[in-house]
């Protein structure tokens, strides 16, 4: 749609909003018109507000322009009546033909908010890309995997090419966890990296800004690593360091397998199994 109406302003993208948001308004109607070269993106019908108004400078009453505008974006079509006023003040046909094909139409003030929330998303993804990325992640945590992220590009791209050949037998973990890494990909793709879990400076929820090509993922970010879990080391921590695995467990009451998912992700390096200390 973007490709084909070429869109060059605010306003033509609120027109691909109400396109793409509408049903028999694009295809074999507003996709025809502009690739005949009858009409452009600002041009052709896209909102529903758009034909009270088109028809309002055409000429027409108001009652009918909005009674027009109401029965066709209900997918009522036109009557007789309403196509004989439209035509006798000089409304052209392909525009009659195009309202008698409209099923559905989107309102403007709706596309206005759809194009102001995804122009933001777009500008601070462009300027501050850290930010953007630690945002969109911080929403998608649970579905996050630290271990295979961390690990950069190449097991990103592997990882998904497999769950590409998985097919149909994708579960829809499989599927959610692939649109969390196409984002991963392209954030390492603008040279911005993911740096392992620290049990000290990682938040228990949210990524946090390094600088400008660093975030530091949360611990829930770890696969196995639950919220509780993750609160109860970010809370422990507050007084004094753990001098050991043991000690870790204990005082944040969490299990064998968090402490091996930490271990294994490399969180916990240099930290010894049991309290005591050998002397040989």
């Amino acid at each position: 749609m973007m490709m084909t109406a070429r869109p060059k302003n605010f306003s033509d993208l609120l027109q691909i909003s109400g396109l793409s948001h509408g049903t028999g308004i694009w295809l074999n109607n507003g996709e025809t018109l502009i690739k005949e070269g009858i009409c452009t993106i600002d041009t052709i019908i896209g909102t529903r507000d758009s034909i009270m108004l088109y028809l309002l400078h055409r000429g027409l009453p108001p009652t009918y322009a909005f009674k027009i505008m109401e029965s066709v974006r209900k997918g009522k079509g036109l009557t007789q009546e309403f196509e004989d006023v439209m035509r006798e003040h000089e409304v052209p046909e392909w525009y009659i033909a195009s309202c008698k094909k409209i099923k559905y139409m989107f309102p403007k003030a709706h596309a206005v908010a759809y194009v102001m929330m995804s122009f933001r998303l777009a500008y601070y993804k462009v300027h501050y890309p850290a930010a953007f990325y630690a945002t969109y992640f911080t929403t998608k945590a649970q579905d996050f995997d630290a271990d295979l992220i961390v690990k950069g590009l190449d097991s990103i791209k592997q990882k998904i090419q497999e769950i590409h050949e998985l097919g149909n037998d994708a579960t829809a973990k499989d599927k959610t966890m692939l649109t969390v890494l196409e984002v991963a990909l392209e954030m390492y793709a603008r040279k911005i990296k993911i740096i392992p879990v620290d049990i000290y400076k990682s938040d228990a929820t949210k990524f946090i800004v390094v600088d400008d090509t660093t975030i530091l993922p949360p611990m829930i970010a770890l696969q196995g690593v639950g919220e509780n879990a993750a609160i109860n080391i970010q809370n422990e921590r507050e007084n004094g360091e753990f001098i050991s695995k043991e000690d870790l467990r204990k005082r944040t009451k969490i299990s064998k397998t968090v402490v091996e998912t930490l271990s294994n992700h490399g969180s916990l390096n240099n930290m010894s199994e049991k309290n005591q200390l050998s002397l040989f």
